[in-house]
């Protein structure tokens, strides 16, 4: 990573928003990154409505407020609707699938839907969503180890709350093997029939 990327990550107060981008920014600082984290305090807050900036670079950042981004982390339509057009052409735009009314309309992006809230409830722990969110981020963003970012929860987390930290290691790798299914599924779906690329066939 050269230059710096820019993310908005964005939800319902109560789906680990802010905690999602911390993690981030924590783990980065741990490799050594130059972070900023920027929570927003604005009117829609009010609505209930959170959302956080998350800038990783390898150099000094200059400045920590952005309006276009190179990804983004949604987890509710409000937040689709408000942020979608602000992924630069080429970024990508990761979804909560089972939040949405409407998917994402945008054809210059890469999308990528996950079902974070229904892997989490299959670990247990409905809260775990956001890493699940998160983990599907890093596999096709990696921005992050997700050794670092393991390490980073042990600073994030309350030690009364390190119980957890299995839970979300699980929920971080279900989020990569989702993302990473998807990716192996969609090169099978473009290569297609008679191209040479070898495809599953399912009985």
């Amino acid at each position: 990573m050269h230059q710096a990327h820019e993310m908005i990550v964005s939800g319902f107060g109560g789906q680990g928003v802010l905690s999602l981008g911390q993690i981030l920014s924590y783990g980065a600082m741990i490799e050594g990154k130059e972070v900023s984290w920027m929570p927003s305090y604005g009117p829609e807050m009010r609505g209930g409505t959170a959302n956080c900036t998350v800038i990783v670079s390898e150099s000094r950042i200059s400045s920590p407020i952005v309006s276009r981004f190179d990804s983004a982390v949604i987890l509710n339509q409000p937040s689709l609707e408000k942020f979608e057009g602000s992924v630069k052409p080429g970024g990508m735009l990761f979804f909560e699938e089972s939040a949405m009314i409407r998917p994402p309309k945008r054809t210059d992006i890469e999308v990528l839907g996950v079902p974070a809230l229904q892997e989490a409830v299959k670990l247990g722990k409905k809260q775990v969503a956001n890493m699940v969110m998160l983990g599907a981020f890093l596999q096709r963003c990696p921005l992050v180890q997700s050794e670092s970012i393991l390490e980073a929860l042990k600073g994030v987390l309350p030690e009364r709350h390190h119980h957890l930290l299995p839970l979300n290691k699980q929920a971080l790798m279900a989020g990569i093997e989702f993302a990473f299914r998807r990716e192996r599924s969609s090169k099978r779906t473009l290569a297609g029939p008679g191209t040479g690329i070898p495809v599953e066939r399912h009985n």
